[in-house]
């Protein structure tokens, strides 16, 4: 595996175990998507499959393509899912910039994946591309003030003499999106009935060891990547839960999330 694959993945099973936030999330998300139960809908960015699972039972005449960049996530994915749900549902890994469908999809959902892509101009033509005529984008990604808390420290904690060299030419992996220049990009896509709010979704983890599993396994696993010694991961870690730990009410992650919706307009 090369490091530009290794940076795309994850340690799928723990995302699995612990991502609580991000099913809640989703499943308001998937209340806003309307369906009739025979579509074919992608979800963009799967992830282990967890949000995934609750649009197939929306589908149960339908089909549903995952897709995902990380290898190990669309794994997981099909472990979790084709049992239970045999030949409904497709597997890609695909990068949201490049869609390989044109014009196949009757709708597309995604949660918690678009603020992992880097260019969104990109990324909303390459969905636009993949919908048939008609179909809806319904989706939400962090957006606007998101985790502004804890990248602050994070961003203190890499500048410290222990840390600093792991982080040299470091670039934020992450893209929190204004929901009015987000509205503006879609609309250049091509999307019409374009609508983009944001709203506030603290999610406050049970104690110190959760809350650093979760930071290592999903906020800022691309930042604990970069320190190679494991006994310097704990430390960077132990600060960041030393300052959560104080914070009213502790553990709690400040969370903001950029919903968006819009159409493909029929021919």
């Amino acid at each position: 595996m090369t490091r530009n694959q290794a940076s795309r993945e994850w340690n799928s099973e723990a995302y699995h175990r612990l991502a609580r936030p991000q099913l809640e999330w989703g499943l308001k998300v998937l209340d806003r998507l309307p369906l009739r139960g025979d579509e074919t809908v992608a979800d963009a960015g799967c992830g282990s499959g967890k949000v995934t699972a609750k649009l197939l039972e929306r589908l149960p005449r339908g089909r549903v393509v995952a897709m995902d960049l990380s290898q190990n996530m669309l794994q997981t994915a099909r472990q979790h899912l084709e049992p239970k749900f045999p030949g409904q549902v497709f597997f890609i890994a695909a990068d949201l910039h490049d869609i390989p469908l044109d014009g196949v999809l009757d709708d597309i959902f995604s949660t918690a994946a678009f603020h992992w892509v880097p260019d969104h101009e990109r990324l909303f033509r390459s969905l636009f591309r993949a919908l048939k005529p008609g179909g809806w984008l319904v989706a939400q990604c962090g957006g606007g003030a998101n985790l502004a808390r804890v990248r602050e420290r994070a961003i203190a904690l890499m500048s410290r003499p222990e840390f600093a060299p792991f982080f040299a030419g470091w670039q934020a992996p992450t893209h929190y999106e204004d929901k009015i220049i987000t509205a503006d990009r879609m609309h250049r896509a091509g999307f019409i009935e374009v609508e983009t709010w944001l709203e506030e979704a603290p999610a406050t983890l049970s104690d110190r060891q959760e809350y650093k599993e979760f930071l290592a396994t999903v906020t800022l696993h691309r930042h604990v990547a970069r320190i190679p010694d494991p006994a310097g991961r704990e430390r960077f870690l132990d600060e960041l839960a030393r300052q959560a730990g104080a914070d009213d009410p502790p553990f709690t992650l400040d969370y903001w999330r950029l919903n968006l919706s819009g159409r493909k307009p029929k021919d």
